[in-house]
């Protein structure tokens, strides 16, 4: 099942963040695709604001990982950016999975190697529609949750 939602703006996928953040718990793993400016970092900070960690929220493009810790007592997120990762072999010298069940993980750059974590993962899709000269890009996110955490729907009763 999928959940399409329109973001005419960059402070509406921050605000999409925001409202993912508040249905995300510990153990919870995120999976951000899109070209780049498609606004993975944007939602990821909304995120950060939704679970209440301490930021700022940037990408991890060169560190590779950055972990927030809760300012509320909530899971840590953990960020990850996996664009200059080879293979899954890579994203496993992480070790990614000891802080999975305690942490959200949200790995940029994740598809086709961050499945293998867990089997409950939430997949968002960025599209970009405006031209890259375009101040405000209009985006589409499609959501699809995979598993059982997910069965339920993603933004279930919710007005999108």
């Amino acid at each position: 099942m999928s959940e399409h939602v329109e973001l005419p703006d960059a402070e509406d996928t921050r605000a999409l963040g925001r409202r993912l953040g508040a249905v995300l718990r510990a153990g919870d793993l995120v999976v951000l695709t899109g070209d780049l400016g498609a606004g993975k970092t944007t939602l990821t900070q909304g995120l950060g604001e939704g679970l209440g960690v301490r930021g700022p929220v940037t990408s991890p493009t060169f560190v590779i990982a950055r972990v927030h810790p809760s300012t509320t007592g909530g899971p840590e997120l953990v960020h990850v950016d996996a664009y200059r990762l080879a293979d899954g072999a890579e994203l496993d010298d992480l070790d990614l999975d000891a802080s999975l069940e305690e942490s959200v993980t949200v790995v940029e750059w994740g598809e086709g190697l961050a499945e293998v974590l867990t089997q409950d993962r939430l997949e968002v899709l960025l599209h970009r529609s405006g031209s890259e000269a375009a101040q405000d890009q209009s985006r589409r996110a499609v959501l699809r949750g995979h598993g059982p955490r997910w069965a339920g729907g993603v933004l279930e009763g919710e007005d999108r």
